[in-house]
């Protein structure tokens, strides 16, 4: 079985967040249950400069304003189709905002240009390779399943997965002639969406199936709270409707062979995570106190992940002679709020903005709790990582970290099956709470060390998961529509 994976990242080659990693570790767990993947990827800076094995495999006099190719290639064991369009992708900054931090002008159709790119493939068009399913990732990708409706030609069946329904990529209805979109596709049932072209809700209106992150998240957003304007057509289409678990890759992010870490371990030889803690330590500015427990962020500075509600705790943190490893940037106010207690609080709160990919592998090997607050979170994978380096997580009951984390309370102690501590609701007041929990096992290290041994031995990896991505596309193989 062939499938088309289409994606505005793909990690290693380009990352801002999750959805990267999904990108570049969901095919080769699929490859071993009879899956071929290629992923379909902007040619933007780093792509090109990444990409090996290049072959022109098909030509477009006229993309959006310019001529494309796309490229057949290879990196970092992905098979790739790439769209080198100079005019939509050749140009600094991220993927999504200018070096001056605000969206590109044209983002509308530089990402129509990925979907009608994958509509092309999905037709056959590019030899050796016809998907028996095609498969959209989030708002960049929304436009897949609508061209491949409103072209009218015979295709492969579309899933779409949704990674953050927060966004959605809503552009004015004056743009529907130039993406080549007929006058009828702006309707309720198509790409309409509150007089805009909704992007994301075009694809959850035609998509054969939609996907979700986690079987919680996919419940969350067809409430009226966390459905975000589109709870109404999710509850309609909700037998189309899974949550299937992300996964990490569990060779990069492996303990024993990291090549971030000043001290590898296993699970047997968990104590030598000292070595981290105390080199982490050093890195921002910590006491060296081995015995202090020491939290952990590593984490986009937003709202949603709930970052401000740990500034807000953080004077009660301290009090309970905790430390706070934090890297991350994002809000300016939240931010500097970190910086202040940075100030106040020396050897007790440690920042790094930005983002280090090792760093971030050095955190999650140091820290002892690893905490995530989000106040949404489709699936997470910050703490499936702190699993995996037995930092146990202490976070908020929602989304995918509810599915993920199994709260730690008397019970599950007894049981023997606890692996971090949850709280709810996703507030000041319950976040202190689940630090106080944490604290209290902490003081009790025998009951840590055995929690520290479940988080290390659950099963994070892409296997789970890419069997139920499997079952799915041989469930729709077959309804191929059109022409």
């Amino acid at each position: 079985m062939k499938v088309l994976s289409v994606v505005s990242e793909v990690y290693p080659l380009i990352k801002t967040g999750g959805l990267a990693d999904v990108a570049g570790a969901l095919p080769a767990a699929l490859s071993a249950e009879g899956v071929e993947v290629a992923t379909l990827v902007p040619g933007y800076p780093a792509v090109m400069n990444a990409i090996e094995n290049v072959a022109p495999i098909y030509w477009m006099d006229e993309l959006f304003g310019g001529p494309a190719t796309v490229l057949s290639a290879e990196a970092a064991g992905l098979q790739l189709f790439v769209i080198e369009a100079k005019h939509l992708y050749d140009r600094p900054g991220g993927p999504y905002v200018s070096p001056a931090g605000v969206d590109w002008a044209d983002n509308a159709f530089r990402y129509a240009a990925l979907a009608r790119v994958a509509a092309q493939i999905a037709y056959g068009e590019v030899a050796g390779f016809v998907p028996d399913v095609v498969h959209a990732h989030d708002w960049q990708a929304g436009l897949v399943p609508a061209f491949l409706r409103y072209d009218g030609r015979r295709h492969a069946p579309s899933v779409i997965t949704v990674h953050n329904l927060a966004f959605q990529g809503q552009f004015p209805a004056s743009i529907r002639p130039a993406l080549g979109l007929p006058a009828h596709a702006f309707s309720l049932d198509g790409v309409e969406y509150y007089g805009m072209i909704g992007y994301l809700k075009a694809g959850l209106a035609i998509a054969d199936r939609i996907t979700t992150v986690s079987p919680t998240y996919a419940s969350e957003i067809r409430s009226v709270e966390g459905g975000m304007g589109l709870s109404g057509l999710l509850t309609a289409r909700g037998s189309d409707l899974v949550g299937i678990l992300n996964g990490i890759d569990d060779e990069v992010w492996n303990p024993q062979t990291d090549p971030s870490l000043p001290q590898r371990f296993a699970l047997n030889s968990r104590v030598k995570r000292t070595a981290n803690k105390a080199e982490l330590q050093r890195r921002l500015g910590l006491e060296e106190a081995p015995d202090r427990l020491l939290y952990g962020v590593v984490s986009r500075l937003s709202w949603q992940k709930g970052i401000d509600l740990l500034a807000q705790a953080l004077p009660h943190l301290i009090a309970s002679g905790a430390q706070l490893a934090l890297v991350g940037s994002g809000d300016d106010a939240i931010q500097q709020a970190f910086t202040l207690a940075a100030s106040a609080h020396p050897g007790s709160v440690g920042t790094f903005y930005g983002y280090d990919e090792n760093l971030a592998h050095l955190v999650q090997a140091g820290v002892d709790s690893l905490i995530v607050p989000s106040r949404f979170e489709p699936c997470g994978l910050t703490q499936l990582c702190a699993l995996r380096y037995g930092a146990l997580p202490l976070v908020a009951r929602v989304g995918g970290l509810a599915d993920t984390i199994i709260d730690a309370n008397e019970m599950a102690r007894q049981a023997g099956i606890g692996t971090g501590v949850q709280f709810a609701p996703v507030t000041q007041r319950a976040l202190e709470t689940g630090l106080d929990r944490m604290a209290e096992i902490w003081r009790d290290q025998t009951t840590w060390n055995q929690l520290q041994k479940n988080a290390m031995k659950t099963d994070v990896s892409w296997r789970g998961p890419a069997k139920h991505y499997a079952a799915l596309y041989r469930e729709i193989a077959g309804l191929r529509a059109g022409g």
